[in-house]
């Protein structure tokens, strides 16, 4: 649909209302119902909404180190605009249109710390080179038969998952519960989110689903998109969906790794294929995993945000703990897939499904286009066998506080996302690291509280 079918489609909507959305800098989707009418204003004057989305934490708690907002200006409304081209019907909601947005400084330039914003201006660098990245991401969560309250009232403990046991890819499973597996297939396809593939994953009631690619702004909004769809179609099931990077220490965490590759300008030459290379690879795709494996200490926070993406972080949980890379190697911080000319790609796997899309996608395409720029050379042999025993480029940082500490006094990160950009988003990350500090977890009972 072009922008004048999608205003009539707006106009002609029964309903007379528009739901708009904005990404905050956990990747949580904040927004409202506006009227036809105020929607339609919005796209000719432009718009507005609270600075608070930067400025507080995913439990809605303010961050204490001000920057870019914050009691000190008052949490104003900020400009912002609605992007026409990411328009959708909600399926579940009776095709009703939807749009995300972005927030604006006050000139009417794009913020420095708005999540879509940054992926934009990384994506502006690329095509300047002459490139157009191709990007998609996969997510792993669990599903759990319960209830916001339900979970609440139970403390988060003794959670009924949707299917008992381990069965990576059953057919069975699949079938037992189809009316929920059937309508995530589908609606999330009539959404403008199309899935290649769903399955179970190991785990108690673990699903997988992989997005198909598409320009990397695209592939940043199915993301964004796909995790609040599933939560929102899981509510209609009685089923609550998590996306936490690890849930319980002896189950498998969740990845939410990211592929990527480089095209033309014309995006119908992979520029990461060579036939003629004993792997498959171009000098193009060899600088950009240099660059992707030398930035990776130093933007971590934006893969691994949370505290909880370090417990998926450790030794053979299918998830990297080293800098390495390997020709489809699952144990490998980057994986690369080299089998033909259309699928040649990277796979990032440091990233989990507890990420904010458009923060872990600008980190992969910056990391990437640096090592171009530098003219890196990948000295770094690939990775054979067991990625977790290959410190020989080093590991990746243990803790969020670690990791936060590297982005902060690292000059490459403000390189890569502009100073205003790592200045907010390290003290969002430092904030996070010390309201985990404050609390006494179950582990601290079962260890202490009868022995000490």
């Amino acid at each position: 649909m072009n922008q004048k079918d999608i205003i009539s489609y707006v106009k002609k909507h029964p309903s007379g209302k528009v739901k708009i959305a904005y990404a905050d800098m956990d990747g949580i989707l904040r927004g409202k119902y506006i009227s036809t009418s105020k929607f339609l204003s919005s796209i000719e004057k432009g718009t507005s909404f609270c600075d608070v989305i930067m400025g507080w934490d995913a439990a809605d708690v303010l961050y204490d180190k001000s920057t870019i907002t914050g009691w000190h200006t008052g949490y104003p409304d900020s400009p912002a605009s609605i992007d026409l081209n990411s328009f959708r019907k909600i399926p579940w909601e009776n095709d009703l249109p939807f749009f995300l947005g972005e927030l604006n400084d006050n000139k009417g330039g794009p913020s420095p710390v708005c999540p879509r914003q940054l992926l934009k201006q990384v994506l502006k660098q690329a095509t300047d080179m002459g490139f157009t990245p191709m990007f998609a991401q996969e997510f792993e969560w669990f599903n759990f038969e319960e209830t916001p309250r339900s979970a609440n009232e139970k403390g988060f403990r003794d959670l009924t998952p949707l299917t008992p046991g381990m069965f990576g890819y059953s057919i069975l499973r699949s079938t037992l519960k189809n009316p929920f597996f059937s309508d995530l297939f589908d609606l999330l396809t009539r959404f403008d989110i199309p899935i290649e593939g769903l399955h179970t994953e190991t785990g108690p009631g673990t699903y997988e689903a992989a997005i198909a690619h598409s320009g990397i702004l695209e592939a940043g909004d199915r993301a964004v998109l796909f995790k609040t769809a599933v939560k929102e179609i899981a509510y209609k099931h009685g089923i609550m969906a998590t996306f936490m990077a690890k849930i319980n220490e002896n189950l498998p965490g969740c990845g939410g790794h990211v592929h990527h590759s480089l095209w033309d300008k014309t995006a119908k030459k992979n520029l990461f294929f060579d036939g003629k290379d004993k792997e498959n690879l171009s000098d193009t795709a060899r600088s950009y995993i240099a660059g992707q494996l030398h930035c990776m200490p130093y933007i971590l926070p934006m893969f691994a945000p949370t505290i909880n993406s370090y417990k998926r972080l450790v030794e053979g949980a299918w998830a990297p703990t080293t800098l390495t890379w390997g020709i489809d190697n699952r144990t490998t911080a980057l994986r690369i897939l080299n089998g033909s000319n259309n699928a040649c790609r990277i796979e990032t796997r440091v990233i989990g499904s507890d990420v904010n899309p458009y923060l872990a996608m600008a980190a992969c395409l910056a990391a990437g286009l640096y090592g171009i720029k530098k003219k890196m050379k990948l000295k770094q042999p690939a990775t054979v066998g067991n990625g977790y025993r290959d410190y020989s480029n080093g590991s990746l940082p243990h803790t969020l506080i670690d990791a936060t500490h590297q982005m902060k006094t690292s000059p490459i990160a403000q390189e890569l996302f502009g100073k205003t950009f790592v200045d907010h988003f390290v003290q969002s990350r430092d904030w996070e690291w010390r309201q985990h500090l404050k609390a006494v977890t179950d582990w601290e009972y079962k260890r202490y509280f009868e022995i000490i």
